[in-house]
């Protein structure tokens, strides 16, 4: 329901569906990090808050994007080579350089904050200015019309359905990722697994799960544009947004642990760093960049609970 909405409102707006996938679709799906970070900060346990973004934005490339491609093979935009990786390249960077202190504060949280809502205008802005061309090619895929002349009749209650799509498939997606991270979470405390290991692994996927149901569906569906920018502007928007909004909220900033530093948020940069070289090549995602990514996942996981 979400990506059928959302593509379909793309092309009533004259948005992209590519910065449908970016900022409304990845906005939407990356609801359940936001409200679990906040609440771990709210209640001092930043392990859970970074944990939950570190590990989203692992899951969310080597999982999501090797699953994808497993269904189809991802072609990649020039925008995407050129602007939103290379973003989510620097904002790795950017917020593995704010961990290194110790404490990711206030401050650093407000200026994360701002820099998504300067990209998502950016986002918007630069997506009004696509040739009528484009959006009638990607409308003909959907199969459906745009009107080429100059007016455009608006229809209340075509958009209306789209809206309603997009909500009750965010809505059904959130409740449910909700209830599989309470009982994950409850069942990972009982067996003494620590906060960090909890966050990067089970809350990380839990909170995952709508992107992993959006970009698995946008691929079946033949919405390749949905599938990919999803997962990156998610992981732009879980820097950003959760993670900048989880230490703005904290009273005291968000500590992090050494363990973070020494490991996940290198592996978090390599992993979001390897994304242009593997799109670089032929301009798409294939089948076999898919297995090994799943692969390295796995490695990744078991070196996580080595020790259990």
């Amino acid at each position: 329901m979400l990506v059928r909405g959302a593509s379909r409102l793309a092309i009533a707006v004259g948005i992209s569906p590519l910065v449908v996938g970016l900022t409304v679709v990845a906005f939407g799906t990356s609801a359940p990090e936001l409200a679990v970070s906040v609440e771990a900060a709210l209640k001092d346990d930043p392990a859970i808050a970074i944990g939950n973004v570190v590990g989203s934005n692992i899951f969310n490339i080597l999982v999501i994007m090797g699953a994808s491609a497993l269904i189809t093979p991802l072609a990649v935009t020039q925008q995407l080579i050129r602007v939103e990786i290379p973003l989510m390249i620097a904002a790795s960077l950017v917020t593995w350089g704010l961990a290194a202190s110790g404490v990711i504060g206030r401050v650093e949280g407000s200026a994360l904050f701002l820099a998504l809502v300067i990209y998502t205008l950016w986002a918007v802005v630069q997506s009004r200015k696509e040739t009528e061309a484009i959006q009638q090619q990607y409308a003909q895929s959907l199969g459906t019309e745009v009107n080429t002349g100059e007016t455009k009749h608006f229809d209340i209650r075509v958009t209306a359905t789209h809206l309603l799509c997009i909500v009750a498939g965010l809505a059904l997606l959130v409740t449910g990722s909700n209830f599989l991270v309470k009982g994950a979470v409850g069942l990972a405390t009982a067996w003494g697994v620590s906060s960090a290991v909890i966050g990067l692994t089970i809350v990380a996927g839990g909170t995952s799960l709508p992107e992993v149901a959006t970009s698995l569906m946008a691929a079946i569906r033949g919405e390749k544009d949905i599938a990919i920018g999803n997962v990156v502007g998610s992981n732009l928007f879980n820097l950003m947004c959760v993670l900048g909004g989880a230490a703005m909220v904290s009273p005291t900033g968000l500590a992090v642990a050494p363990s973070f530093l020494r490991l996940d948020f290198p592996i978090m940069v390599l992993v979001a760093a390897v994304c242009l070289p593997i799109v670089w090549t032929g301009r798409r995602v294939s089948r076999g960049e898919g297995i090994l990514l799943l692969a390295a996942y796995g490695i990744y996981v078991a070196f996580l609970l080595r020790d259990l």
